[in-house]
């Protein structure tokens, strides 16, 4: 197996869930994570801007780092750029990030399925026709921006009272529509997963895709013959765009990972 690294990429924290669980199944896996700050949050931005923002990122990163797959740790950025960025770079595999929809769409009994996601993923026709292939017609979609900028910027400091007051906010709203099974469709959401479940409950039921992506990875290292190339590259490392210096919050994220911590820019 090589050597050269599984790059994460997301705007934020929000694909750290993804990074972490991958890394505790494979933890003699070389992984970079890089935090695209420089550009957040991804979900206000249209879809033609986030493209042009991802093409220009992953050629950078494909030149300095030379990542074996690079994972879309971003529901948004997936959906946007994925089908772009795979016709670009063919000799590089992806993996994308998408809502679960269809099991959430497969375990509903009602058919009425409800879709937390950014204002970008929201738009997007995917979620709509997926849902709707899977026996699903009525898709209750709420967009929630200043959850994605909460569990970014406050989610360490943030009480448990605080945390329940906001996923009940958004709960109040789908049980008003009368679903039964929610899917988190940003995955910063998945920060507060137990908090979703805990208060769903018994009513309705959450869907994630952690454990499905982490399978993927593993798939395709089995699965595919990928070129040793360059495998030089430092195990385990946190990056960031921008030339400000990293907020204490990364270099917490980065302890906790056990990653060190440097600027994409610095590696150029």
């Amino acid at each position: 197996m090589t050597n050269r690294p599984v790059l994460f990429l997301d705007s934020g924290i929000g694909g750290i869930p993804y990074c972490r669980n991958y890394l505790n199944r494979n933890p003699n896996e070389s992984i970079v994570y890089l935090a695209d700050r420089l550009h957040f949050p991804y979900g206000i931005r249209e879809k033609n801007e986030l493209i042009d923002i991802l093409s220009t990122l992953v050629d950078l990163l494909i030149k300095t780092i030379n990542p074996k797959i690079i994972v879309l740790a971003c529901n948004t950025a997936t959906l946007a750029a994925l089908a772009v960025l795979r016709e670009h770079f063919p000799k590089i595999a992806f993996v994308g990030t998408v809502p679960a929809i269809k099991p959430a769409a497969l375990a509903s009994k009602n058919g009425k399925i409800g879709v937390l996601g950014t204002e970008l993923t929201i738009k997007q026709p995917f979620v709509k026709e997926l849902a709707a292939q899977y026996g699903s017609n009525d898709i209750t979609g709420i967009a929630a921006p200043e959850l994605v900028t909460f569990i970014e910027k406050s989610f360490y400091s943030a009480s448990d009272d605080e945390k329940k007051a906001f996923v009940q906010n958004y709960l109040n709203k789908f049980r008003a529509a009368g679903i039964d099974t929610l899917v988190l469709g940003c995955t910063h959401f998945l920060f507060l997963l137990d908090v979703f479940q805990r208060e769903a409950s018994p009513d309705i039921t959450v869907f994630d895709s952690i454990r499905g992506i982490t399978r993927r990875i593993e798939s395709l290292l089995t699965d595919t013959v990928i070129p040793q190339g360059n495998n030089s590259y430092p195990k385990n490392r946190l990056l960031l765009t921008g030339s400000s210096e990293p907020e204490s919050t990364w270099e917490s994220w980065a302890d906790q990972l056990g990653f060190s911590l440097s600027l994409l820019n610095s590696e150029q």
